[in-house]
C-alpha cells in the first residue's frame, strides 16, 4: 500500500471528531512502525541479548 493510501485509510479509521493533532499522531505512530519493520527487515535491528544488557545497565545507575 503506498503511503497516500495508507494516510487516507489512518484518517478514515479516525473517529469524527478528531483533531488535527489525533490525525497528526496516528500517522507519525504508524510511519514510526513502518520504518522500524523495514529496518528490521534489512537486518539493521539491535539484538534482543544487547537490549536486555543495556536495560541493567540503566536499571543498575
Amino acid at each position: 500500500m503506498k503511503a497516500k493510501d495508507t494516510a487516507l485509510h489512518i484518517i478514515r479509521e479516525l473517529p469524527d471528531d478528531s483533531t488535527w493533532e489525533d490525525i497528526q499522531e496516528r500517522i507519525n505512530f504508524v510511519a514510526g512502525v513502518r520504518k522500524g519493520l523495514a529496518e528490521l527487515d534489512a537486518g539493521q535491528g539491535i539484538p534482543h541479548e544487547e537490549i536486555e544488557r543495556e536495560y541493567a545497565e540503566w536499571l543498575s545507575r
